[in-house]
């Protein structure tokens, strides 16, 4: 079988893929991703408290909003705002992306400080919560660099990078990155979140149909590991 896919790459590539950091100059920290068509723009705000449940801990905090603006599809949705409540999904990927960028920090050593990550989705063509994770890391990166320079903590809470990506089975094939066309009759889909070192922080896996096998999830598996590991060193040459 030809495999035809968006720009002209194979089953193992990304989409073309940059990281621009500094791209909102009024945040603290951002990053505009860019996925082949999908483009998300990161930000990290910084407040000096923490939730209540914090209060007394010494230990910090880092969520996550996300969003989709009207236009970001090819036709018109509705803002969540004006309906008065988030869909199911807004608030599952802002938990996801709140989560695995939790996992990349000491919260002790951010002290009580808290980082919102704001995802806004400009343009959407699959893998939009991947991107807003490989994104935000950056946008939260910069953002614990401010604090470190405005002398509000001694040092940077990250301890270790995070990146996500997009994986699944197509007419029997397993693939990396998958823009909107290709989730939309896969098989299965999956969004694997990792850290340096094939570290996993979470995986997200279904079965649109059959389940899919052990055997596949290891090469899904290994396709995540090679895309982020590429997602990785991106992250690394932005931020030095």
């Amino acid at each position: 079988m030809t495999l035809i896919r968006s720009f002209q790459r194979d089953q193992f590539a990304l989409r073309p893929f940059t990281l621009t950091a500094n791209a909102n100059r009024y945040a603290e920290g951002s990053c505009l991703v860019e996925c082949g068509h999908t483009k998300v723009m990161c930000t990290a705000s910084i407040e000096p408290r923490v939730p209540p449940f914090l209060k007394g801990t010494g230990q910090g905090w880092i969520t996550a909003e996300y969003g989709m603006l009207p236009r970001s599809t090819t036709t018109r949705n509705q803002r969540e705002a004006s309906k008065g409540r988030q869909s199911g999904r807004t608030q599952e990927i802002q938990r996801l992306i709140g989560r695995s960028l939790r996992a990349s920090c000491d919260m002790k050593l951010l002290g009580d400080h808290t980082i919102t990550i704001d995802c806004d989705v400009l343009e959407a063509d699959g893998g939009t919560r991947t991107a807003s994770i490989t994104g935000g890391y950056i946008a939260l990166a910069l953002a614990c660099e401010a604090l470190v320079r405005g002398k509000a903590i001694r040092k940077t809470p990250i301890i270790r990078p995070v990146a996500a990506i997009s994986c699944g089975i197509v007419d029997g094939m397993a693939l990396l990155d998958l823009d909107y066309a290709e989730d939309s009759r896969a098989d299965v889909d999956a969004n694997f979140v990792l850290t340096d070192g094939g570290g996993v922080i979470e995986v997200q896996g279904t079965a649109e149909g059959n389940p899919f096998t052990l055997e596949q999830f290891q090469t899904m598996m290994q396709l995540a590991m090679l895309g982020t590991s590429e997602l990785l060193d991106k992250q690394r040459r932005v931020l030095t």
